[in-house]
């Protein structure tokens, strides 16, 4: 229905300020799993998504199964984050793997872009959706880990169609995707688009409050990315991102806020739903 906010899609009122928190990148290691489990439990985290190719995904999956009403969807990854890193694609294609078998790096994500072969992108997303279903997690949504709305058109698309065949709602937060799912009458995020790994860490207490309590009527999503400093792996993670992440998200500021605020929190299954229709 056009003119209508996301939010009204989804039945709340006109002003209603409604704030989609999801935690991304669980399963990608013990000390972000047990950080995004207590930012749901005691903070403003209302759904995560579960990372299928990564060390700490089993320790993941046992999380979930204790905590059976976390909502959560799968992050689907194309790319790791540092060198240290050794994820490699649950079904390896020549056009998605380095050298060494593994996952691109992030930071050469656009020629992973360049050659990759749709037929092999699909392969690899339905692995790692069969391996969170397998691992009896309720699936909610699909999202993508560093690439917006996965990269490409084709991408998006691909993600698009096994989200419709499996009841799924999908994150899509560029504009011209954005709109294409506004036309289609499935809702979308109605403001920009909050990644907390683009914020500065120093004042980032003060730069969420601030937010919160400027937070336009209409849905709005944050991508947000808890973790507890101190994890020694080898691998950059950004613990210094996450742990104050962690600090905001499980604060009795941020949860006093949202309260004062009249703030709606909403996971993604809540847009399962529309989407679905």
């Amino acid at each position: 229905m056009p003119g209508l906010l996301s939010s009204q899609l989804l039945g709340f009122p006109a002003d209603a300020r409604v704030l989609l928190v999801n935690a991304d990148d669980l399963g990608m290691h013990p000390a972000i799993n047990d950080a995004i489990v207590s930012s749901a439990e005691a903070g403003i985290v209302r759904s995560c998504s579960v990372m299928a190719t990564c060390p700490g995904t089993e320790h993941a999956f046992a999380l979930l199964r204790e905590h059976p009403s976390m909502v959560c969807g799968v992050h689907l990854t194309l790319v790791r984050d540092a060198a240290a890193d050794r994820w490699a694609p649950i079904v390896p294609g020549p056009s998605l793997v380095d050298e060494d078998g593994l996952l691109v790096l992030h930071r050469d994500a656009a020629s992973l872009l360049a050659r990759a072969r749709i037929d092999e992108v699909e392969r690899e997303f339905r692995a790692q959706l069969d391996v969170v279903l397998r691992a009896g997690v309720r699936v909610t949504h699909l999202d993508f880990h560093c690439l917006a709305d996965g990269g490409r058109d084709d991408i998006l698309d691909v993600a698009l169609g096994i989200a419709a065949e499996h009841g799924l709602a999908v994150r899509v937060w560029s504009d011209p995707a954005r709109a294409r799912m506004r036309s289609a009458g499935r809702p979308v995020i109605d403001h920009a688009f909050v990644d907390s790994f683009a914020l500065d860490v120093a004042g980032k207490a003060e730069q969420l409050a601030a937010r919160l309590r400027a937070l336009p009527a209409g849905l709005t999503e944050w991508a947000v990315h808890p973790g507890l400093e101190g994890a020694a792996d080898g691998a950059d993670h950004g613990w210094a991102v996450r742990s104050s992440d962690h600090a905001f998200l499980t604060s009795p500021a941020a949860r006093a806020i949202v309260e004062q605020e009249g703030i709606e929190l909403i996971g993604y299954d809540v847009l399962v739903p529309a989407w679905r229709e």
